[in-house]
């Protein structure tokens, strides 16, 4: 294996691409000739002892290098082939080839590639030594003196030669010679050559430091940088660092470390990290104790603001390894260690208080193992105690200026002891509440925290022990805890259920009694206060049930039927209800998810055994709570009980199946005998919609629940269901009832025994569907199209005659109104194609409308497009314009799939309907045409131009349905993609001016860009989002802008999501007036638009004649105010347009939205925009230096040579009216 390694290796040699490897080939050509002559193998050995020779004349240990090409091509060659030669070798040769590389590894200028050859010579060598060879002095010719060699280039200025220093030091260290110990032999020699060499930098650089200027504060010093990466270096490869050389290593360190250089503040830190990551592993742990003593009898002075946030790092870094190695022992030592940094607290530097407090927080978190929660020992519970002792005394005023960092060291040990923080940590609960109680604390936000941890900690059953709530019948000095609900509906979980039975149910009837007293009177304050506190007491439950440790023997009948009663009778309280009750089956359910182990402080005290029995209890009483929320369902409108279903699902997917079936066949039977009761129209619908108070018929609530059940059902009651869903599908007299029947189907689909049965019923479901179609009704499309696309998923390869039967119906969708219909449509059409390419036969003697005797035909993708491209001689224009956007999306899906004549017959028949006379035909062709330039191969579009682009100009005139905007963007694709030059020769003379407006915006938007401006140009495309795309590729298809009024956008026919509930572009647009919108208020939503809102102009108030202080008229003066003037007398005038029209004319030409207007660089721009259904921006800009040049004739004269005659009132102006020539030079935007 080796050999054939270096084989290869030798091969790349002898075939060099570069010229610096031209000698080397030279030289090995040489050695391999010797070899021949010789008659020796090819092997490593005469390879090395070839090129040993060839040393000896390259480089003298006298004359120093003798050949520089020579020596380096030799040196690179044993460099290679070292690596395979026996170790026996090696050592006997390491004396003589270190030798002879000591001149190069020493000569001042020896250049990169030889100190790189050399190095890897010294690494191959270096590993190969035996224990003997490392006793030898540093003075004597042996391994220890190339260590000090690679010593010195690993802090070498080249940064490619320093880092194959450090490399092979790296390996060197990493493969010591069998022996005993735990290090290697030179590595106390490298920590400590590397360790003064750190020393002396540091020392140098804190005397620079001293006299530098401000200006030089933060210049770092490289050899300080390098010198810092060869000891951690050093620290990674050998398991850490030596353990006599800890203590000056991190004395050194920690001086670093406090530098305002920030790189040298880093490089201090990563050595420390690589320090403690070589000792997480068995045999280099021994040295962490005396690492973490040192460090800590470094303590520096309690106001250095400097040194103690990075000592601080570095302990809490350093016992996070020691929890991980011995974490029993690192526990034990945790109140002491608490104690220690907890002083740092009372510093009045916030950069050391931060950093205490955050080196506490990860006491807590890593230290203390899961094994003294579920088991504590005597030892354990003191350490407890201690530590609740110190945090107790964190609340003291000593402190008062580290509350906010206090208050996260509270959290942290809240969420570290858990259920062990009672009873310790009580003192800590009722001080912290004392003091949240005061309404004069700033701290309230942060102590809400604090609380909300106790409560989960402890549970809401101790915690409220400590706190009372005092709200039904406070006492003497006993004030109310109202502010308390909201922490615990916030916090409270996997605690004790029958607590809330016993606490919260009779506060919750003091306080209704309450409000029953009050009567029918308008309500007061007081009682809107009494309502609100039940409403929040009823918000705690589902935290109750989120995993309660009581479920068995809370949850009793008396329980069950005091929920139903409040469900029954409290409206505002169903969704908290709901919410409970599904939280007890779905807590549980995700226990029994976990991996098989039990981890009970993951499963938070309830183990595997333990969810099964509660999910097995909650069986128990699944069928009458079931039957509470069916009728609660029925009674609740459908706008407010989306939550009641999911608790049904809930309650369903435990229910045993005797019960189930029982619940089922109750349901099918009134479904059934509701079936007979007049259906509900789209218009009796809508009718309800404006009338929010009117329930849906019964059969629909059914229907709700049938659906809801169908994914809990066993396979034997499908027959049943599926009977249910085809009476109704062929019953059309009720829109709403058929949608829901068809959703049965794609609900089926997300259960296995769902899938196997709709595989069973293919062949039916399929009849059902074919025969159904006529009375499908439009608000059921989508549905009917999901329902479509589960059956074709499952449909065997030998019914593929059911593409052809539905195609047509579902080609016709894709002009859907509704956006989701269409999607849906599109998504269908793409699996459809699916099928087809997956193979199978087309029986077309059982395709409708088809002959008893036509063939049957191979499913291929071809096929596919067969069928799908008959549309197009469709006899109205809506099939055939529907058959080209079908054609479009699949087209684009499978464009890679498909054989280039098949896709060049298409852009062929594409080009000859542009020619059509009818607009929504040209439409979709539009699109086509887009989707095939943007991602059809070039070589196929090329040979199309020459007829694909006059066709398209045809419609560039046309501006209705924003044709000429269509056309532009196709242009600039094209462009884009094919070159500007293509596309202007393929373009008839009469349009180029088109091509060239478009090269002049990309123009000006190139110029944007190389100069960095930040303002858009008018007509450019927007800026660039940040890519979601994988490839530039992908986001030149899907980054393309939809543009408007197309009734189908691109990124629906490409297959690009859009976000349900949001407009085509995903903007939202506010309406303000004067003030700006309150967002708090009821009716903001009027304000809020999902189209951009028109501008309405607002008549301004008509300006009076000024007058002077006699009340004299002043006639003549200039006037600031002219534009208002002028709107006015627009605004008069107006009264009387018959008479005065030619002056309104006049205003509009110099002040009106169509008026000339200096764009960007000063130039002049016309606007041709229409004012009703326009394209939307054509407009023109000129240069004004031109303008000029063409007005200077005709300057004073009105076209005859004769002067121009001036408007009564107006003064005299420059220049002529700037018209707009019909075959002027300059180009459309």
């Amino acid at each position: 294996m080796e050999s054939v390694s270096l084989a290869s290796k030798l091969d790349k040699i002898r075939s060099p691409n570069l010229q610096n490897q031209r000698q080397t080939a030279v030289v090995l050509s040489a050695v391999e000739d010797t070899l021949r002559d010789q008659k020796t193998e090819f092997a490593p050995t005469a390879y090395f002892a070839a090129v040993l020779a060839l040393l000896n004349q390259s480089i003298s240990s006298s004359a120093g290098i003798v050949n520089k090409d020579l020596a380096t091509s030799v040196v690179y060659l044993l460099d290679l082939i070292t690596p395979f030669t026996p170790a026996p070798l090696l050592r006997s040769k390491f004396s003589q080839i270190l030798t002879h590389l000591a001149p190069a590894l020493t000569h001042p200028e020896a250049e990169a590639p030889l100190l790189k050859s050399s190095i890897g010579c010294l690494e191959s060598l270096l590993t190969a030594q035996d224990s003997a060879a490392w006793q030898l002095s540093q003075s004597q010719i042996g391994p220890r003196r190339a260590i000090a060699g690679l010593l010195n280039l690993a802090v070498d200025h080249r940064p490619k030669v320093r880092k194959r220093a450090q490399d092979a030091l790296t390996k060197v260290l990493k493969n010591p010679p069998p022996s005993p110990s735990v290090d290697h032999p030179a590595a106390d020699m490298c920590a400590e050559t590397s360790l003064r060499s750190l020393s002396q930098l540091a020392k140098a650089t804190g005397k620079k430091q001293k006299h530098r200027s401000h200006k030089d504060d933060h210049h770092h010093d490289p050899s300080l940088i390098h010198s810092l990466q060869l000891v951690k270096t050093i620290a990674a490869a050998s398991g850490g660092w030596p353990a006599r050389k800890i203590e000056p290593l991190c004395e050194v360190l920690l001086g670093i470390s406090k530098s305002s250089n920030e790189y040298l503040a880093m490089a201090a830190f990563e050595v420390f990290e690589v320090i403690f990551e070589g000792m997480s592993d068995e045999l280099s742990s021994v040295k962490l104790p005396r690492l973490l003593e040192v460090i800590s009898e470094m303590r520096p002075s309690q106001n250095d603001s400097q040194l103690l946030p990075p000592w601080i790092a570095v302990l809490s870094r350093g016992y996070e390894v020691s929890a991980q190695i011995n974490p029993d022992e690192t526990f034990l030592k945790l109140p002491e260690l608490f104690d220690l940094i907890s002083g740092f607290l009372e510093s009045s530097s916030h950069n050391v208080r931060v950093s205490a407090s955050e080196c506490l927080v990860s006491f807590l978190s890593n230290c203390v193992p899961h094994t003294v929660l579920l088991n504590p020992s005597v030892f354990d519970e003191k350490v407890f105690e201690k530590l609740a002792r110190s945090a107790a005394s964190l609340l003291t005023v000593k402190y008062q200026a580290s509350w906010l960092e206090v208050f996260n060291v509270l959290e942290a040990m809240f969420d570290s002891l858990r259920w062990r923080s009672d009873p310790v940590l009580s003192g800590v609960v009722k001080t912290i509440g004392e003091l949240r109680g005061n309404d004069s604390f700033n701290g309230k936000k942060e102590a809400d925290r604090v609380l909300g941890k106790a409560v989960r900690a402890m549970g809401s059953e101790i915690f409220l022990s400590i706190l009372p709530l005092n709200l039904s019948s406070p006492g003497a000095g006993q004030p109310g805890r109202v502010w308390m609900l909201p922490i615990l509906r916030d916090y409270v979980g996997n605690t004790h259920l029958a607590h809330f039975r016993s606490e919260f149910v009779p506060l919750s009837e003091v306080m209704f009694q309450r409000v029953i007293g009050h009567g029918e009177a308008d309500k007061t304050l007081e009682v809107k206060i009494f309502e609100t506190v039940i409403q929040q007491i009823w918000s705690i439950l589902p935290g109750y049930c989120d995993l309660p440790l009581d479920l068995p023997l809370a949850f009793d009948q008396s329980f069950a039927e005091m929920v139903s009663n409040v469900l029954y009778k409290q409206d505002d309280l169903r969704p908290d209800v709901c919410k409970a009750l599904q939280t007890l089956v779905d807590s549980n359910k995700a226990i029994l998810a976990l991996e098989p182990d039990d981890d009970l402080i993951l499963q938070r005290r309830v183990s595997k055994a333990d969810a099964r029995s509660n999910i097995n209890h909650l069986a128990s009483f699944a069928g009458n709570l079931l039957a509470v929320l069916f009728n609660v369902y029925s009674q609740t409108l459908p706008q407010y009980r989306g939550f009641i279903l999911k608790c049904i699902s809930a309650y369903l997917s435990i229910t045993p199946e005797k019960e189930l079936m029982s619940t089922f066949v109750r349901v099918t039977t009134m479904l059934e005998s509701s079936l007979g009761e007049p259906g509900q129209t789209q218009a009796e619908k809508q009718k309800l919609k404006k009338a929010e108070d009117k329930m849906p018929p019964v059969s629909h609530n059914l229907m709700d629940l049938v659906i809801t059940i169908s994914i809990y059902l066993p396979r034997e009651s499908f027959g049943t269901l599926f009977n249910i869903a085809s009476l109704i599908i062929m019953k059309g007299d009720d829109p709403q009832l058929q949608k829901k029947a068809y959703k049965l189907i794609p609900k089926l689909s997300g259960s296995e025994a769902g899938k196997a049965a709709l595989k069973e019923r293919s062949a039916e479901l399929q009849h059902l569907l074919i025969s159904s179609a006529e009375k499908a009704s439009a608000p059921s499309r989508r549905d009917r199209l999901e329902a479509i696309s589960r059956v074709v998923e499952f449909l065997p390869d030998a019914d593929l005659h059911f593409i052809p039967d539905v195609l047509s119906e579902v080609v016709i969708s894709a002009k859907e109104v509704n956006e989701k219909a269409r999607t849906a449509a599109f998504d269908l059409l793409v699996l459809m194609g699916e099928k087809m390419r997956h193979g199978g036969v087309v029986v077309n003697s059982k395709v409708a409308h088809m002959p008893d005797d036509a063939p049957s035909v191979p499913g291929t993708l071809e096929e596919y497009f067969t069928m799908v491209s008959a549309g197009l001689a469709g006899s109205t224009p809506h099939m055939i314009s529907a058959s080209i956007t079908a054609l479009t999306r699949i087209l684009y899906h499978f464009r890679e799939s498909l054989k280039e004549d098949l896709m060049t017959d298409m852009v062929s028949t594409m080009d000859l309907f542009l020619t059509s006379n009818n607009r929504e035909i040209v439409r979709s062709v539009l699109g086509f045409v887009k989707v095939s330039v943007i991602s059809l191969p070039p070589e196929m579009m090329l040979p199309r131009l020459k007829t694909l682009i006059p066709n398209l100009m045809g419609w560039s005139h046309e501006h209705k349905a924003h044709f000429k905007a269509k056309v532009k963007h196709i242009l600039e694709r094209m462009i884009r993609r094919f070159g500007h030059e293509i596309v202007e020769r393929n373009t008839p003379d009469d349009d180029k001016k088109l091509i060239v407006n478009i090269r002049k915006t990309r123009d000006r938007r190139k110029r944007k860009k190389e100069a960095g401006g930040d303002e858009e140009i008018e007509g450019d495309a927007p800026k660039k989002r940040a890519s979601k795309f994988e490839t530039e590729f992908d986001e030149a298809i899907y980054g393309s802008e939809s543009e408007d009024g197309s009734d189908i956008s691109d990124d629906e026919i490409m297959g690009k999501k859009t976000k349900a509930g949001k407009a085509k572009k995903g903007e939202t647009f506010i309406m303000e007036d004067d003030e700006p919108l309150d967002l708090l208020d009821r009716k903001a939503l009027a304000n809020i638009s999902t189209t951009r809102p028109q501008k309405v102009k607002q008549p301004r108030r008509n300006m009076s004649a000024k007058t002077n202080e006699d009340g004299k008229l002043v006639l003549g003066v200039e006037s600031s105010d002219d534009d208002a003037v002028m709107m006015d007398i627009s605004s008069e005038i107006k009264k009387d347009e018959d008479t005065l029209g030619g002056i309104n004319a006049y205003i509009d030409a110099i002040k009106g939205k169509d008026a000339v207007q200096r764009g960007q660089r000063g130039r002049l721009k016309f606007s041709n925009k229409r004012s009703k259904g326009g394209d939307g921006g054509d407009e023109m800009e000129v240069d004004e230096e031109e303008v000029v040049q063409k007005l200077k004739a005709k300057q004073e004269t009105n076209g005859k040579g004769l002067p121009k005659r001036r408007g009564l009132g107006m003064s005299k102006v420059k220049g002529g009216r700037v018209q707009k020539s019909p075959r002027g030079k300059f180009g459309r935007r």
